[in-house]
């Protein structure tokens, strides 16, 4: 993150935990201090949810790639299905 946009994150982040604090909402307290961890460990390793997730479509387009390869099919043919 760029200049000021990091401290200013996690300093609403940290108001935000101490307002759900007060007002005796301890999961959504639990819930900002999750954000909170999840923004600092994004800013420090530069590891983020979406590079996860691309990851886990790439493996799982992989394995369907190698499954079809494995049972040796190539693919739906429409001129091949007649529907009566």
């Amino acid at each position: 993150m760029d200049g000021l946009l990091y401290p200013i994150s996690l300093l609403v982040v940290a108001l935000m935990a101490v307002a759900f604090f007060r007002g005796n909402s301890i999961k959504l307290m639990l819930f900002a201090l999750a954000i909170g961890v999840y923004i600092i460990y994004s800013h420090e390793t530069g590891h983020t949810a979406t590079e996860y997730k691309n990851e886990a479509v790439d493996s799982i387009n992989k394995s369907a790639t190698d499954f079809t390869k494995d049972r040796g099919i190539e693919g739906y043919d429409e001129s091949k299905k007649v529907v009566k």
